[in-house]
């Protein structure tokens, strides 16, 4: 079973997180600092210091789904600040966990009128 990322919602936390932390821990911060709803459905992502290794939880009304994927090169692209991104689309999230640096992807450009 995997979270359907067509609805559930994705949250990272900008910054790095102690991933020593466990499950408990983890939701403390989604509750407190996220401001987050742990039994919503959503997705919620962390990154230790080093940014190798990530962290995501998940609820599918039974019980908590606690997984995590470390690199063995290179580093996460990661955001450092809260205005750098909270929420990611489904298709950032696979770029992301690819090792595509979404926060630097150019931003649409829109114009009124050519001249």
């Amino acid at each position: 079973m995997k979270p359907d990322l067509n609805t559930a919602r994705v949250f990272i936390r900008p910054g790095y997180t102690d991933l020593r932390k466990a499950l408990n821990g983890l939701t403390i911060i989604i509750e407190q600092e996220m401001t987050g709803e742990v039994f919503s459905g959503n997705l919620y992502i962390f990154c230790n210091r080093e940014r190798k290794l990530i962290k995501a939880i998940w609820w599918d009304k039974t019980g908590f789904w606690l997984n995590q994927k470390r690199l063995e090169k290179d580093k996460y692209p990661w955001p450092e600040t809260k205005e750098a991104v909270l929420e990611l689309s489904a298709e950032n999230l696979t770029m992301l966990l690819s090792g595509i640096d979404i926060f630097k992807a150019h931003k649409p450009v829109i114009f009124n009128k050519v001249s």
